[in-house]
């Protein structure tokens, strides 16, 4: 397994090794001494999944309390995954890491607690599943708005086509407006 920083020094990106013949293949795509010594220890206390059609954008999500670390892939299709540094006393806050994780290039994204975490589903259909380091809590959860110009996310939508919003995502708020952590 290889891990990789990105732009955002806590945010890593992750290639599990490959072993093919003529059945398939096989990927470890979690082991805990490979990952803590990588400093990407658990506990992980939740798996979850998610089916997305092509331009459904799902974020930008956090938890102001319980904040998640999450171990991104895409089981099936192509996402462009993005973290954003929501982290008020760090350097890098407001600003954004985005990578193309598919079922082909086997790719995972780490994203720590502190972020916001989002992705636009860029094949027919995506399946996304992440492992979290805190269970989910929506009395916490929190949007930025996935067009906040302060953050400036480039997301590869073709020109003059729009995401596919849920209620909740079209509701988010702007970066200056939001429930941040210190």
């Amino acid at each position: 397994m290889r891990f990789t920083a990105t732009d955002i020094a806590d945010v890593k990106l992750v290639k599990p090794e490959a072993f093919a013949d003529k059945r398939g293949d096989f990927s470890e795509i979690w082991r805990e001494e490979r990952f803590a010594d990588a400093g990407i220890a658990g506990p992980w206390v939740q798996d979850n999944h998610s089916r997305s059609r092509r331009y459904v954008l799902r974020g930008i999500h956090y938890q102001i309390e319980q904040p998640q670390g999450k171990l991104v892939r895409a089981s099936r299709g192509r996402i462009f995954d993005v973290a954003v540094d929501l982290r008020r006393a760090s350097p890098t806050f407001a600003h954004w890491t985005g990578r193309e994780l598919s079922a082909q290039n086997r790719r995972m994204l780490w994203i720590p607690p502190g972020f916001g975490h989002g992705f636009l589903t860029l094949s027919g259909v995506a399946h996304v599943d992440y492992k979290c380091t805190a269970y989910h809590a929506p009395a916490h959860q929190r949007t930025i708005i996935w067009n906040d110009p302060d953050v400036a996310v480039e997301w590869p939508l073709p020109d003059g086509e729009e995401p596919i919003l849920s209620d909740a995502d079209e509701k988010g708020v702007r970066l200056e407006q939001a429930d941040l952590y210190a």
